[in-house]
C-alpha cells in the first residue's frame, strides 16, 4: 500500500456535462457535485425497462391524453395534432433529450401562440413553423446557449406563463359556457356579458362537473382518498364529464377524431417572411425557455426525492436542446402540434417513481396506442369537458408561490408588466416588454444610491444604500467630506457592487483622513468589516486569521466566553449572508454527503480548511487518535461504529477517509503509557489503539514511508500505522464489507503533516506491495504555471 497525489477533475468537462460522462474522482476529497453518480436502471445498451419506469408511464399516460386533447382544442388545431405532439415528445425528446424524468408534449404555454399563429397563416402552415423552430432549437444547441436562456428574469417567465394562462382561461370560459371564443383577450372578456345571456345548460353542467371533479379529487380524505388518487384528477374529471352526458343523453359538440388517411400534414410557408421570422423565432424561445427551466424545476424535485432511491443524472441542457429540437421537427413534419418540456406532467412522472427515461418513452407509446385503438371512447368526450380541463390549468399557472416570490425579491412590476403585456399585445410582445422592463428596473435601482452621515457616541457613521456607481461619486464625495479630520469613522456600505470610480473616491478619502489622524472602518450591511487602512504596515492580517489564535495589535486578550460570542458575531455578519442560501437548500433537500471522513480530535485538524469542503460535503466522525473500534470488541461504545452504519446504509457514502495527522497526542500517549495501567475513559478508550501498536512493534513487518522517507520518529511511525489499521478495522464492519465486495465504495488512508501543512495519501502501488508508503499531495498548478504549460 501506498499514498498518492489527488488528481483533479479534468477541466474539459464543465458543468453542462452530464454527470455520468465525467471521469471517476481519483480520491475521496473531491467535492459532492463532482463525484459520479451511477447511471440509472435503462441507460445501458441493454433495453431493459424497470417496473417503476412501467407504472410511472401509465400515469404519466391517463395525465397526457386528456390534456393533449384539450391544448389541442384550445389552439385551435385538428384534435389529432395533439396526440400526434404527446406520441412524439414521449419518443423522441424522451429518447434524446438531457432531462430523463422530464416529460415533453403539447404545453399550454404554447396555446396562445399557436392559435395565432393558426388563425394567420393556417394549420399546415403552423406544422411548417413548427419544424422550422425545432431546427433552430438544434442550432442553437450547436452554439451552446442553453445555459443562456436561464438568464431570463424567473419575473418574466413567470409573467409570460401567467398572462398565457390569463388568456387560455378567458377564452376556454365561453366554451364552458356553451359559446365559442374570439380571437382576443380583450374580445373574448368583451363579449362574457352576452354569452352570460346565452347560457348552454348542457355545456355548463359538464363543465362545472369537470372542473368539480378536477379540484376535488385530490382532497378526498382517509383511505378512500389514498385509492382513488392512484387515478390522475384530470382522467378522473374527464371519465366522469363523459359518463354524465353519455348516460343523460346530452347533445352537445364531442371529441371527432377523423381518419388518419386524412391527416393534415405541413406545406410550404406562405406569407411575408418577417411575420413569419418573427412566428418562428416566438415558436423557439418559449419552447426552448419553457423546456429549460421545467428541465431544472424537475432537477430539483428528482434532488428531494426519498423514494426510489436511485440516483438520477443532472440534466444536461445542450442536450435537452437537441431533444426538443429534434422531436418539433418530427411533430412538425408529422402533423403535430408545437413540443416543450410540460412541468406538470414531469412532476408526475418524478413523483410516481420513475427511475429513468424508459418511462417517457413508454408514455409515448401508450399515446400511440390509444390514437390507434381507442378512437371510439376519444370520440365519446364532450368539448366542455376537455375546455373545463384547460380551463383550470390556465387559472393555475398564475402561481400565487410564484407571486410571492416575485415580490420577495421585489420584481413584482416586471411579473405585473409581463403579464399585462401578454395578455393585451401577445407572447413575443409580452416578453419584450417585460424585458425592456426588468432593464429600467435594474438600471433604476443601479443609479438609486442613499448616502447619510450622523454621529453616535463620537463616531461618524456614513451609510451607503445601493450601488456605488460613478453615477454616486459626488454624493459620497461631499458626504465624506462632512466627516471631521481626526475623527474616526465607520463607513457602512449596503450594496453588492461599488466600480472603479468609487472604489478610488472611498480609497483616496479613506488614505487622506487617516494620514488626518483619524480612523476609518468600512464594513458590509451588516457590520462585518470589508477592507483595512490602506497603511501597509497593518498588512498583516488576511481573511483566514479569524480562526487564527492571534492579534495584530496590542488590545488584551478577550475571555474565551467573549471570544466565542465574537467569533459567533462575526459569523452571522460576514459568512451567514453568503452560505444562508446553500444552507436553507440543505436544509429543504436533506444532506448527501459523498464521503465519510473519520479524524483527529486535535484542535490543529481543521478538516474543511485541508479539503476544500463546505456544508453538506463530508460526514464527519472525530475523536481522540482517530480510532475506529473492531465490531464486537468493547460494546460499550458504538458511537463511531452507529456513525459508519449511518453513513454507508443510509446516506450510501461512495468513499471512507481515516486521517491521522502528526504530532497526535493519542499516540504519544500509546508509547509513554500502554492502555490498562489508567482506568480513566481516556485510558479505556485509548485500548482500541493497542492493535496499531503491536503492529508497529511486529517485526515481520516492514515500517510505514513517508513520501520516500522513514519517520522522524516513533510517534510520527504510530500515526502512519495507526491510519493503516484503522482502515483494517472499517473491513471489519459488516456494512463496510458489503459494500466493498459491491464495489461501490473505497476506503482511503490520509496524513496530515501540521508543521508542513502538507497532506499525504495512501495507495496501492505494484512496488509497494508490502510497505506501507505516504506520498505527497502536489498542489494544483496556478493560472501562470497552467499558461505557460
Amino acid at each position: 500500500m501506498s499514498f498518492a497525489p489527488i488528481r483533479t477533475a479534468d477541466p474539459s468537462h464543465g458543468p453542462d456535462k452530464p454527470e455520468q460522462n465525467r471521469p471517476a474522482p481519483a480520491g475521496p476529497l473531491t467535492s459532492r457535485f463532482q463525484r459520479r453518480h451511477s447511471p440509472p436502471p435503462g441507460t445501458g445498451r441493454r433495453f431493459h425497462i424497470a417496473g417503476a419506469d412501467l407504472s410511472a408511464s401509465i400515469a404519466v399516460f391517463l395525465i397526457a391524453l386528456p390534456l393533449s386533447l384539450g391544448i389541442a382544442l384550445a389552439t385551435g388545431a385538428p384534435l389529432q395534432a395533439g396526440l400526434v405532439a404527446a406520441a412524439v415528445g414521449g419518443i423522441v425528446a424522451g429518447r434524446l433529450g438531457g432531462a430523463p424524468l422530464q416529460v415533453s408534449g403539447p404545453a399550454a404555454g404554447l396555446t396562445v401562440v399557436t392559435a395565432e399563429l393558426i388563425q394567420h397563416y393556417g394549420w399546415r402552415t403552423t406544422c411548417a413553423i413548427t419544424v422550422l423552430a425545432g431546427l433552430c432549437q438544434l442550432a442553437l444547441a450547436a452554439l451552446r446557449v442553453a445555459r443562456s436562456a436561464l438568464a431570463v428574469s424567473p419575473a418574466i417567465v413567470h409573467g409570460m406563463l401567467a398572462g398565457i394562462g390569463v388568456t387560455i382561461a378567458l377564452a376556454q370560459l365561453h366554451i364552458v359556457l356553451g359559446g365559442t371564443p374570439q380571437s382576443s383577450a380583450i374580445s373574448n372578456v368583451q363579449g362574457l356579458p352576452a354569452q352570460l345571456a346565452d347560457l348552454h345548460p348542457a355545456a355548463l353542467s359538464v363543465s362545472v362537473l369537470t372542473v368539480a371533479v378536477l379540484l376535488l379529487w385530490p382532497r378526498v380524505p382517509g383511505r378512500t382518498g389514498r385509492i382513488v388518487r392512484t387515478v390522475p384528477a384530470a382522467l378522473a374529471a374527464v371519465a366522469a364529464a363523459t359518463a354524465f352526458a353519455t348516460l343523460a343523453g346530452l347533445h352537445q359538440p364531442r371529441v371527432d377524431l377523423p381518419s388518419w388517411r386524412s391527416h393534415a400534414l405541413p406545406e410550404l410557408p406562405e406569407g411575408p417572411v418577417l411575420g413569419l421570422l418573427a412566428a418562428v423565432l416566438t415558436v423557439t424561445l418559449v419552447a426552448s425557455v419553457e423546456s429549460l427551466l421545467s428541465a431544472v424545476a424537475i432537477d430539483k424535485l428528482t434532488a428531494a426525492r426519498k423514494k426510489p432511491r436511485v440516483r438520477i443524472p443532472r440534466a444536461d441542457l445542450e442536450r435537452e436542446l437537441v431533444g426538443q429540437g429534434a422531436a418539433n421537427v418530427v411533430s412538425g413534419a408529422l402533423g403535430g402540434l408545437p413540443i416543450t418540456g410540460v412541468a406538470v406532467r414531469s412532476s408526475a412522472n418524478v413523483a410516481a417513481g420513475a427511475v429513468s427515461r424508459n418511462s417517457t418513452m413508454l408514455h409515448g407509446f401508450w399515446i400511440v396506442v390509444a390514437a390507434l385503438l381507442l378512437v371510439p371512447v376519444l370520440d365519446l368526450i364532450p368539448l366542455a369537458a376537455l375546455a373545463a380541463l384547460v380551463m383550470v390549468v390556465g387559472v393555475q399557472m398564475v402561481n400565487i408561490t410564484h407571486m410571492r416570490n416575485v415580490r420577495k425579491n421585489r420584481e413584482m412590476l416586471v411579473y405585473a408588466a409581463t403579464l399585462t403585456a401578454v395578455v393585451l399585445t401577445g407572447v413575443l410582445e409580452g416578453v419584450v416588454i417585460g424585458i425592456a422592463v426588468a432593464v429600467a428596473v435594474a438600471l433604476h435601482r443601479l443609479t438609486r444610491t442613499r448616502i447619510t452621515v450622523e454621529e453616535q457616541d463620537g463616531v461618524h457613521r456614513v451609510r451607503a444604500r445601493g450601488q456605488l456607481t460613478f453615477l454616486a461619486v459626488p454624493r459620497l464625495s461631499r458626504m465624506l467630506s462632512q466627516v471631521p479630520a481626526g475623527a474616526d469613522c465607520v463607513v457602512e456600505l449596503d450594496g453588492s457592487f461599488m466600480d472603479h470610480a468609487a472604489y478610488e473616491a472611498l480609497h483616496d478619502w479613506q488614505t487622506a483622513h487617516a494620514a488626518q489622524g483619524g480612523t476609518v472602518e468600512i464594513t458590509g450591511r451588516a457590520g462585518g468589516r470589508i477592507s483595512e487602512p490602506a497603511d501597509e504596515s497593518h498588512s498583516c492580517c488576511r481573511p483566514w486569521t479569524p480562526w487564527r489564535n492571534h492579534h495584530c495589535d496590542d488590545r488584551p486578550r478577550k475571555t474565551d466566553a467573549h471570544h466565542l460570542a465574537s467569533g459567533l458575531s462575526s459569523f452571522q455578519r460576514n459568512t451567514a449572508p453568503l452560505v444562508r442560501d446553500e444552507l436553507a437548500r440543505l436544509a429543504r433537500e436533506g444532506q448527501r454527503p459523498s464521503q465519510l471522513f473519520i479524524a483527529c480530535a486535535d484542535s490543529r485538524l481543521v478538516t474543511s480548511m485541508i479539503t476544500a469542503s463546505g456544508p453538506g460535503d463530508l460526514f464527519t466522525v472525530r475523536n481522540v487518535g482517530n480510532l475506529v473500534p473492531l465490531p464486537g470488541k468493547d460494546g460499550s461504545d458504538n458511537s463511531v461504529a452507529a456513525a459508519i452504519e449511518y453513513a454507508v446504509d443510509i446516506l450510501e457514502v461512495s468513499s471512507i477517509t481515516v486521517c491521522g495527522h502528526s504530532g497526535c497526542g493519542a499516540m504519544q500517549a500509546l508509547l509513554n503509557s500502554p492502555p490498562g495501567t489508567s482506568p480513566t475513559p481516556l485510558g479505556r478508550w485509548l485500548r482500541h489503539g493497542m492493535p496499531s501498536l503491536k503492529r508497529m512493534t511486529n517485526r515481520h513487518r516492514s515500517w510505514a514511508r513517508i513520501s520516500g522517507r522513514l519517520p522522524t520518529d516513533a510517534v510520527e511511525q504510530l500515526c502512519l500505522t495507526n491510519v493503516v489499521q484503522q482502515l483494517e478495522h472499517l473491513r471489519a464492519h459488516e456494512s463496510v464489507a458489503r459494500r466493498l465486495a459491491e464495489g461501490s465504495l473505497q476506503l482511503h488512508g490520509m496524513y496530515f503533516h501540521v508543521a508542513e501543512a502538507q497532506a499525504y495519501l495512501l495507495t496501492n502501488s505494484a512496488e509497494h506491495e508490502i510497505d506501507e508508503v505516504f506520498d505527497r499531495v502536489a498542489p494544483a498548478p496556478s493560472a501562470l504555471e497552467k499558461s505557460r504549460a
